[in-house]
């Protein structure tokens, strides 16, 4: 596979970029920067990004399908108006936990928006254990709490049946499949499909390609793996130029290009200057898979 090529195309350092979407209609891939608290749109056409301010942490943004996009910020749900840089909440999760924030969400072939929480990191990777949980908001506006004792709640998606859910709680170093029942958003019958091997560290983020393989982004591995969830067997390691590898996702005009994040938080100066794209949005060329579009949420 020589013909893959890896690119830096946002190179303002993120603190913890993560959560790429491809937005369709805006020829655009969106991300957000957790710690920087920052909303990012990056154009392949101008090759500049723009980035709206937020008033707490933010960890993922996803398409809506009545127009610009939802977001979880802190512990809530939130809606983001672009051109008018205003947010404001839908509904509020955790409320009997001090020190959890959202991580990682995504949004169902059903238009529903699922996310999970953590607790606070003191260093990255470094926090207080089972503190998160994992949730939907339903298109109503309501939220359903599927289960807690989450450590980092992190990558997830549908395969292409709709059959099966796939999730990462990330300090498992595991990448799970649940039952999916798409009619009612229901999960059930856990089991871990890949356990990662130590040198590709903590599993992040994570997207599936119209083959029905899994990409996940390995957190201080500096790769991406593909996976073949049926036989639970690594097919295909893509290693980046940075060390902390957040998330991927496909996009381009025919989902053939994969972009992934990453970030520069807990690098001391001598590391940073060994990886002075850390922080950055890579993009990733001549995989030869394609990517399935995300899902708007029809809230």
């Amino acid at each position: 596979m020589s013909s893959v090529r890896i690119e830096c195309v946002a190179k303002e350092g993120c603190r913890i970029g993560e959560s790429p979407v491809w937005d369709e209609k805006e020829g655009a891939l969106l991300y957000v920067d957790i710690t920087g608290r920052k909303v990012c749109r990056w154009s392949p056409v101008t090759r500049q990004a723009q980035a709206i301010p937020v008033d707490a942490p933010v960890s993922s943004v996803a398409l809506r399908k009545s127009g610009d996009y939802v977001i979880t910020l802190g512990t809530r749900f939130a809606a983001l108006k672009w051109k008018e840089e205003l947010v404001t909440t839908i509904t509020q999760v955790d409320k009997d936990k001090a020190n959890t924030r959202f991580n990682d969400g995504k949004v169902d072939p059903a238009g529903r928006f699922f996310a999970g929480t953590m607790a606070e990191e003191i260093r990255p990777a470094v926090l207080e254990r089972h503190q998160g949980s994992l949730y939907t908001l339903f298109p109503d506006l309501s939220v359903v709490k599927h289960f807690d004792q989450v450590d980092i709640s992190n990558g997830l998606d549908w395969s292409l049946d709709h059959k099966t859910f796939f999730y990462i709680d990330s300090l498992s170093y595991s990448v799970d499949a649940f039952d999916y029942d798409l009619q009612t958003g229901k999960i059930g019958n856990r089991r871990s499909i890949y356990k990662l091997e130590k040198e590709e560290s903590i599993p992040d983020g994570m997207c599936i390609d119209t083959e029905g393989k899994l990409w996940v982004a390995c957190y201080d591995g500096g790769r991406v793996i593909r996976l073949d969830p049926e036989t639970g067997k690594r097919l295909q390691t893509v290693k980046l130029p940075v060390d902390k590898t957040t998330s991927c996702c496909f996009g381009g005009k025919d989902y053939s290009e994969m972009f992934v994040t990453s970030a520069s938080d807990g690098m001391d100066k001598e590391w940073l200057s060994r990886q002075p794209q850390a922080g950055g949005i890579f993009k990733i060329t001549g995989l030869g898979v394609k990517g399935v579009p995300p899902y708007p949420f029809a809230g």
